[in-house]
């Protein structure tokens, strides 16, 4: 285990979420599945307690930890995508598989964790500053999934 983990809370369904992550994301894999050796609040002896997980890179573990805690768009995932193709790919999976739009490309899985799928153009755009980034965020805003083109265009009227 990495020194620094990011420890996501699920109710119930860890293991079924690292392997949606596992399979919809380049450098993701699930490395270790747990059982809980005794009862716990939540659950009981020989069930899944918590799953070793890449994504894109990141050391995580799933906790299934009950219903107390649920998540918010407090913390998510960010996936920097480098065309309309890879961005649609990974938003589609994700509200395709029982998640949901949100805004400024912006969406949640089915298991409430939120996730940022983002063009570089578009942090490209918001580094540039100016006026660049004032015509790319304005187009960013009236979105749900980001659209490569649109944003594009809108750095392209900056000059």
């Amino acid at each position: 285990m990495t020194k620094n983990t990011i420890c996501v809370w699920y109710e119930k369904d860890a293991e079924e979420a690292a392997n949606f992550y596992a399979a919809t994301f380049p450098d993701s894999r699930v490395e270790a599945i747990h059982l809980a050796p005794a009862d716990f609040p939540s659950g009981k002896k020989g069930q899944v307690i918590t799953v070793q997980f890449t994504v894109v890179g990141i050391p995580c573990v799933g906790l299934n930890g009950g219903p107390m805690f649920k998540h918010s768009e407090a913390f998510s995932f960010q996936i920097s995508t480098e065309s309309q193709e890879e961005t649609d790919r990974y938003w589609n999976a994700i509200v395709g598989n029982g998640g949901v739009e949100s805004a400024c490309g912006w969406c949640k899985d089915k298991w409430g964790v939120n996730w940022q799928i983002t063009p570089k153009v578009l942090t490209d755009a918001m580094a540039a500053g100016g006026q660049k980034a004032k015509n790319a965020f304005e187009a960013m805003m009236t979105m749900r999934k980001i659209d490569v083109a649109a944003i594009e265009a809108a750095v392209k009227r900056a000059g």
